[in-house]
């Protein structure tokens, strides 16, 4: 193989687009909204309708809010897939759109967070959409230009901040798949019984 003549911008989409299309999209598709807020454990961080939010800091412009507080607790705090996937939409592929495709400026602050799954589910897929077109759109040379002053790591190529995408979604979307499994193995057993 001819590395130079290797075409490395489908290569990096492809890790995210195999994924997505073959691992991902089925799980997500019926997602309820009991599943979008359920959490196993008592205080888990979540997206909440501002007035019900007892979370230090409330991130969000509308009428539901993501729980934050910071220093961050350790141990982390568990979220929900409702956090988990405000946390995909938002922090890993809106402000990256914004900051390298010319995407609406956004922040955890000014976003509107998902009342119900199917709207966090669209905002996944609308945000990803722009984020692949984006990453497309660089080239092979583009991939090798620094990301600049908003990343963190401003002397980074971009294909490693491609990459570390790539790593964000599969990790925080495969959280929300087993997250599902887990409801799905405790909230009720397929006689309709409580376990």
């Amino acid at each position: 193989m001819d590395a130079d003549a290797h075409d490395w911008n489908r290569t990096l989409r492809e890790q995210c687009e195999f994924h997505w299309n073959h691992q991902l999209r089925a799980r997500l598709e019926s997602l309820t909204d009991d599943e979008y807020f359920w959490s196993p454990v008592p205080d888990a961080w979540t997206v909440r309708p501002r007035d019900g939010s007892t979370s230090p800091v409330r991130h969000g412009a509308g009428d539901f809010t993501v729980d934050y507080t910071f220093p961050e607790p350790v141990p982390a705090a568990f979220t929900t897939i409702a956090w988990r996937l405000a946390h995909v939409i938002v922090g890993v592929l809106a402000t990256r759109n914004a900051a390298h495709f010319g995407a609406p400026e956004v922040s955890y602050e000014t976003w509107e967070y998902a009342r119900d799954a199917a709207t966090a589910l669209n905002q996944l897929r609308t945000q990803l959409d722009i984020w692949l077109a984006g990453v497309a759109g660089l080239g092979d040379a583009a991939l090798r230009v620094p990301v600049g002053e908003k990343e963190p790591y401003p002397e980074a190529p971009m294909a490693d901040l491609v990459l570390h995408i790539n790593r964000e979604l599969i990790h925080h979307l495969s959280e929300v798949c087993l997250l599902r499994d887990l409801y799905a193995h405790t909230t009720s057993a397929t006689n309709g019984a409580t376990r």
